[in-house]
């Protein structure tokens, strides 16, 4: 079997720039600053009829916290009737949000979870 050695592509020719007239004019390039995304806090609301055992569970098992985390946030959720959970860009809140609302509706509780930007 032969094979064949491919072609080298030619390339053109260098070329000087033209000479500047001095009437040209350069543009400085500025880094752009982007600024940070908007930041949301998930906030779940105090009902009298969801018991706190199941806050607790709900607060350990969506937002990552250990049992004594969960229970200061349960505790700070009844005593002030609202209380934070996490603050997650807005997508995430929103996903913690939907999942907080689905457990509490299949386990039957009014449990009420929103999500604000944080000022």
């Amino acid at each position: 079997m032969a094979t064949r050695i491919p072609p080298v592509p030619k390339t053109p020719p260098a070329t000087k720039p033209a000479r500047d007239d001095g009437d040209s004019v350069v543009l400085e390039r500025r880094p752009q600053k982007t600024a940070p995304p908007q930041m949301y806090q998930v906030v779940m609301l105090n009902d009298d009829y969801t018991p706190m055992e199941f806050v607790v569970v709900v607060i350990q098992e969506y937002f990552n916290k250990d049992r004594e985390t969960a229970t200061q946030i349960m505790l700070k959720i009844h005593l002030d009737g609202r209380g934070v959970c996490g603050v997650y860009s807005r997508d995430l809140a929103a996903t913690k949000v939907n999942q907080v609302m689905e457990a509490a509706h299949q386990a039957g509780h009014p449990l009420q979870c929103v999500s604000e930007p944080v000022e």
